[in-house]
């Protein structure tokens, strides 16, 4: 092999060797602008019959992940403090949100959502109504499981709550036993009227949404949530087998659609 030969063999691999460190050091910086402008702040909203505390697993991913997570208790006594309860939890964040609602959580972000620092909406096997809807009016399109039973139970105060020996069954099978029998001892009642409220702006119109499917979900129906996310146009994820208590039972899966929107919306 004469000398110029082993030269331009050896220019050869010098410039596949630049082409290589040229190529991490690019996918490096992609990976740090899409790190950079993803967003931070991530706001979780329950449902009715539950509390703040079912987020645990979802919030200890989001927290890992580099997520400013802040988790709303709604009081459930009024839909209009619902959503002043969620405004003021994002009126403490520090730049643009996600907002994230499960359950009758969705009808509370769907008009809170419309606040200017809020740049994306997820729905967890939640309710999604327009505006001059409301949320019961909606579930009669795909009758629940859940609606066609006797476990909603109502205080003489006008509160509904879940027969605690039925929580299980209806909104939480896919947990154990003893974890759903103290979901069901410990839930927040929610105010009747609070199903009923209309909704005067619906934030998806105007915002990105994405939607998480429960399937096995007898709460709501599943398939008023696909209908939901379609008649939004959201990103829809789908989770065979899940029950409607999925922010509990799937957080892995759940987290990961949380941080698609935070990493996506603008």
């Amino acid at each position: 092999m004469t000398n110029s030969m082993k030269a331009m063999r050896v220019a050869r691999r010098m410039s596949q060797a630049l082409w290589i460190v040229l190529l991490l050091v690019t996918c490096s910086v992609i990976s740090a602008q899409n790190h950079e402008h993803r967003i931070r702040n991530i706001v979780l909203v329950h449902g009715a019959w539950a509390d703040g505390s079912g987020w645990k697993g979802v919030y200890d991913i989001l927290v890992k992940d580099g997520y400013n997570v802040s988790i709303v208790q709604e009081p459930e006594t009024s839909f209009r403090e619902d959503v002043a309860a969620t405004e003021r939890v994002l009126a403490q964040q520090d730049g643009p949100s996600i907002l994230v609602g499960h359950s009758y959580g969705g009808a509370v972000i769907t008009e809170a959502g419309t606040d200017s620092s809020v740049v994306g909406l997820v729905y967890i096997a939640a309710h999604m109504p327009d505006a001059g809807e409301n949320e019961a009016d909606d579930g009669g399109r795909f009758p629940s499981d859940l609606s066609k039973s006797g476990a909603i139970k109502k205080t003489a105060d006008g509160f509904t709550y879940l027969d605690p020996a039925q929580f299980h069954e209806y909104f939480a099978a896919d947990l154990s036993a003893e974890q759903a029998a103290f979901m069901g001892r410990s839930q927040v009642p929610n105010f009747a009227d609070n199903f009923k409220a209309v909704i005067t702006a619906a934030a998806w119109r105007s915002k990105p949404s994405w939607m998480l499917v429960a399937g096995a979900d007898r709460v709501i129906n599943p398939d008023l949530e696909r209908w939901y996310a379609m008649r939004a146009n959201s990103q829809k994820v789908e989770v065979a087998g899940a029950s409607h208590a999925v922010y509990v039972s799937r957080p892995k899966e759940v987290a990961a659609l949380i941080e698609e929107a935070a990493t996506h919306a603008r």
